[in-house]
């Protein structure tokens, strides 16, 4: 699983429902949602 730091909780989470998207530069990046919160959470550079 993807760790990625949540605003709201302000603490490491893994992410639920990971994702890989692509950046407008072509740089590979996940995203997906906060387990407890609902927040969406964000990786540059996870691939």
């Amino acid at each position: 699983m993807v760790q990625a730091y949540c605003v709201k909780c302000r603490a490491k989470r893994e992410m639920s429902e990971p994702k890989k998207v692509k950046l407008k530069n072509g740089k590979p990046a996940m995203k997906g949602k906060c387990p407890k919160c609902g927040t969406t959470l964000f990786r540059i550079g996870a691939a």
